[in-house]
C-alpha cells in the first residue's frame, strides 16, 4: 500500500498594517537564487500575460525564506497564482497555503485611501493552492450597511480616492441595456460618506421582464466617470456567498442585493413563482 505525500511548499504570509504581504517559506528544495513568481490568471482560453517576480531572501530565523510584496508594488486587477521558482529559469512549483495573518486588513473600511486605490488579499483557491485576489480602481466606493425592508433597498457607503460635490448621483444601470435610474444621495458633511435608497417601484417599472440585475454606481460629480460601488476594503477575498441578504417581495416579484464574484454591489430582481 502507498500513499501519497504532498511535496509543494507551503507558504505562510502576513499581511502588515503599512499594506505589505509577507511570504515565508520552507528552505528545501531552493536553488541559489529563489524567486517568488505570481502571475495574473488568464481569461479562459487566453494566453498568460503578466507576471511579477518578488526575490525570496533568509529570514531572521535562518530557517525560512521571506519575501515582500511592497505596498507600491500594485498588482493589476485580477486573481494571481503564486509559484516557487527554485532558480532563475527552474520549474515553477505551486504554492499551498500555510498559516494566513490577515488581521490587518480586517478593519481596512475604517481608513480613508488615495487614489488610486488599490487592495490585495491573499486566499485559498477552491483547489487548495494559496493566491492573491487584487483590485486597482482611480476610485472606489466601500459598501456598509444594507437595510432591506418590503418598500425598498436602503446602502451606506464611503468613497475614496474622490470627493462628493453637491450634485452627486447614484446610477443604477439594468445589466445588458442602457438603461439607467438615477437617484439622489444624501451626502455626509465630510464630503466622502453617503446613502441611497432605491424604492421597489425603481427596480421593478414596467417593460423591463422579469428578469434582471441592476448594477450600482455613485458619480461624485456631474462630469466625473461613475465609480463602482463593492465591498474591497477588508480580508474577505470573496464574498458572494458569505454576504448574502433576504429578499424583498412584493407585486409578484422580488429585490435582492448581493455582491458579484467580483464583490461588486448588484441588485437582482426575480419573478416570484
Amino acid at each position: 500500500m502507498t500513499t501519497h505525500r504532498e511535496t509543494r511548499p507551503r507558504t505562510d504570509c502576513t499581511a502588515a498594517p503599512d499594506g505589505r504581504i509577507v511570504f515565508r517559506l520552507p528552505p528545501g528544495g531552493s536553488g541559489t537564487h529563489p524567486q517568488l513568481l505570481l502571475r495574473l490568471r488568464p481569461k479562459k482560453g487566453q494566453p498568460e500575460t503578466t507576471r511579477h517576480l518578488v526575490d525570496l531572501e533568509p529570514g531572521g530565523d535562518g530557517d525560512h525564506l521571506h519575501a515582500v510584496l511592497e505596498p507600491h508594488q500594485a498588482l493589476d486587477e485580477g486573481r494571481w497564482d503564486l509559484y516557487l521558482l527554485a532558480e532563475p529559469g527552474a520549474e515553477r512549483q505551486r504554492l499551498r497555503p500555510g498559516l494566513k495573518d490577515l488581521r490587518a486588513l480586517a478593519d481596512g473600511h475604517l481608513r480613508d485611501r488615495p487614489a488610486p486605490v488599490t487592495v490585495t488579499i491573499p486566499y485559498v483557491t477552491k483547489d487548495g493552492f494559496l493566491a492573491l485576489r487584487a483590485w486597482r480602481r482611480a476610485a472606489h466606493a466601500e459598501a456598509g450597511t444594507i437595510d432591506v425592508t418590503d418598500r425598498a433597498i436602503t446602502v451606506t457607503a464611503r468613497l475614496h480616492g474622490a470627493g462628493l460635490a453637491e450634485d452627486a448621483t447614484v446610477l443604477l444601470r439594468l445589466r445588458g441595456s442602457g438603461i439607467v435610474r438615477d437617484l439622489r444621495p444624501r451626502v455626509d458633511g465630510d464630503g466622502s460618506g453617503f446613502a441611497f435608497t432605491a424604492g421597489h417601484e425603481d427596480l421593478t417599472a414596467e417593460g423591463e421582464g422579469p428578469g434582471r440585475i441592476w448594477d450600482a454606481f455613485v458619480r461624485p460629480t456631474a462630469d466625473a466617470p461613475p465609480v463602482r460601488i463593492a465591498r474591497l476594503l477588508d480580508d474577505l477575498a470573496d464574498r458572494k456567498h458569505v454576504f448574502v441578504y433576504p429578499a424583498a417581495t412584493r407585486d409578484g416579484t422580488a429585490v435582492r442585493p448581493y455582491y458579484t464574484v467580483d464583490n461588486d454591489l448588484a441588485i437582482e430582481v426575480t419573478p416570484i413563482a
